[in-house]
């Protein structure tokens, strides 16, 4: 027999799976009596959390909004953690609010037992934060109803706006959220399309629920769609190359957010690589410090016969005579 305490923690991670349960479901998955969940749902009531009631036969219970943020315990390895999340969140803007990140971790620092303050101290001195750039970020609340829908495999209504600004509506499929250090992107299968996209987070504006539970079939590597879609970015020119290196060595070498890799036998891999001009392009083909071909197109040829040139040339000049 649990208790009551573990019960009401595996009731709340249940509600939170999907978007509705009927009271014989949750009876089942718990292996307690229908009126024991009954008990425990006006038990979680109680505690804050918003649990609605769906009337009729075919109805249930679903997670909804609460009137006050429910109580939470965590141990000295968990306190720590969130407040060192909190502590990123607010200096990298990566939840879209610094200060919401700040004034949560300012309350949770109040309530720390002193071993655990003190070790957090220890580590904001050794912690060092580059600046991040002034890009677009996304509003805490828009992220948390993405990640809920992932959670929930629940079909969504998307507004998005393209890089053009056009607004679009599309129904989704969700299945993951990726951060990429810089962005957040949201992983999906457009249903009128049948096809896998990415979605940049900040260019979401909505998120509405539909209320359909979707089963995805055969789910792509999120991260790795994600890298193919920013290397397959529009850029103004594109150079493809052919490197002496099997495609594991290959991907090492240039990652797949800088370009897209095909295998072209055991030991080669054809590579397109996006840039601003052909001189540019050349100094990145440069910098890669192993032999290559160019394939196409001319230009990022020739930019790079002129960079080697000039740097022989340069070399033969600083030659002791």
């Amino acid at each position: 027999m649990i208790s009551t305490s573990a019960r009401l923690l595996r009731l709340v991670s249940l509600l939170s799976s999907r978007p509705s349960w009927t009271c014989g479901e949750l009876s089942g998955r718990m292996e307690v009596t229908e009126r024991t969940v009954r008990r425990d749902i006006a038990r979680l009531r109680e505690l804050g959390y918003g649990v609605e009631s769906e009337p009729g036969p075919w109805g249930g219970y679903r997670l909804g909004g609460g009137s006050r943020v429910p109580p939470l315990i965590l141990d000295d390895e968990e306190a720590l953690a969130v407040a060192v999340a909190l502590r990123e969140a607010a200096l990298s803007g990566v939840l879209g609010s610094d200060q919401a990140a700040l004034s949560a971790l300012l309350k949770l620092r109040q309530g720390l037992p002193p071993r655990i303050a003190d070790r957090l101290g220890e580590l904001d001195a050794a912690f060092v934060h580059t600046p991040r750039s002034d890009e677009r970020q996304i509003a805490p609340g828009l992220l948390l109803e993405l990640a809920t829908v992932c959670r929930r495999g629940e079909r969504t209504r998307l507004s998005y706006r393209d890089r053009e600004g056009k607004a679009t509506l599309r129904d989704v499929d969700p299945y993951r959220l990726v951060h990429t250090g810089r962005r957040w992107y949201f992983v999906a299968r457009d249903v009128v399309r049948g096809e896998w996209r990415t979605f940049r987070a900040d260019r979401v504006t909505q998120a509405q629920p539909t209320g359909q539970v979707t089963e995805l079939v055969d789910p792509p590597d999120p991260a790795l769609l994600v890298s193919r879609g920013i290397a397959s970015g529009a850029y103004p020119l594109y150079v493809t190359v052919r490197l002496p290196l099997s495609l594991d060595r290959a991907l090492r070498l240039v990652p797949p957010t800088v370009g897209t890799h095909h295998s072209d036998g055991p030991e080669d891999t054809i590579v397109e690589i996006g840039g601003p001009d052909a001189d540019g392009l050349a100094k990145y083909l440069l910098s890669l410090g192993t032999p290559l071909r160019v394939l196409s197109p001319d230009d990022v040829r020739q930019a790079l016969l002129r960079r080697t040139r000039e740097l022989f040339e340069d070399n033969e000049g600083r030659r002791p005579s």
